[in-house]
């Protein structure tokens, strides 16, 4: 096989099977075996060992000596310092873009924050979350592109990656939840108007409240399903 195609092969192996740890397929500390892994990924030993090697880079995955590979474990204090983290550079990014943000910026927070608005009929929870998720990662990332700068943005994705197992189990009880949506909603279009009116003080406080409000709900499941 060509190493183009080889490669293919590991960034899908890759995306597979890091959507799965993060949905909770392979649970915190379970072993990740090999053969297991082929199986369910119809993919070869070299394409899935170069996607273990990525997503343990990612702090996902905890290699073994000798004794190959194990998700990584969650825990309350993991939880914390991941949230308070992004909290910390999103409203350092956050200043940033109010700064130097521009007419286009503006535009492109208000058209996400309309889609993300908009009720959304879909056939199932999955595609629902799926939606959801999407639109609000959007909205997001909308804002605090505006900084205009590409290495904090990129530090930014790898505490998102980092985060992304917490997250999925607060985006699983709120999408169940209309009242919870309806909140959330309240939230975004009051972040918004003041993101926009450019209060530094006010949006970055507002932000980072916005952004650890899923801590107690992620600790409740935590406890809930035996993760903590």
């Amino acid at each position: 096989m060509e190493p183009q195609g080889k490669q293919n092969l590991a960034i899908s192996g890759y995306r597979l099977l890091k959507q799965d740890i993060i949905r909770g397929q392979f649970l915190p500390g379970e072993k990740l075996l090999m053969a297991r892994l082929k199986e369910r990924y119809a993919l070869g030993t070299g394409p899935l060992r170069e996607a273990l090697s990525q997503l343990v880079a990612e702090r996902l995955v905890v290699a073994i000596s000798q004794r190959g590979y194990r998700v990584a474990p969650m825990s309350l204090d993991e939880l914390n310092d991941l949230y308070d983290a992004r909290a910390q550079l999103e409203g350092l990014m956050l200043e940033l873009a109010m700064e130097r943000g521009d007419d286009d910026w503006e535009a492109e927070i208000l058209a996400c924050a309309h889609t993300l608005s908009k009720v959304v009929k879909v056939s199932g929870l999955e595609e629902q979350l799926d939606v959801w998720d999407a639109r609000h990662k959007a909205y997001h990332t909308a804002i605090v592109t505006g900084c205009r700068s590409p290495h904090l943005l990129q530090v930014r994705q790898t505490l998102f990656d980092q985060v992304e197992r917490y997250r999925h189990l607060w985006l699983r009880e709120i999408v169940l939840s209309s009242a919870a949506l309806a909140a959330k909603r309240d939230e975004h279009a009051a972040l918004t108007e003041t993101v926009l009116s450019r209060n530094k003080a006010k949006a970055r406080q507002m932000m980072r409240e916005h952004l650890m409000s899923p801590v107690p709900i992620i600790t409740e499941v935590m406890i809930r399903q035996g993760l903590a």
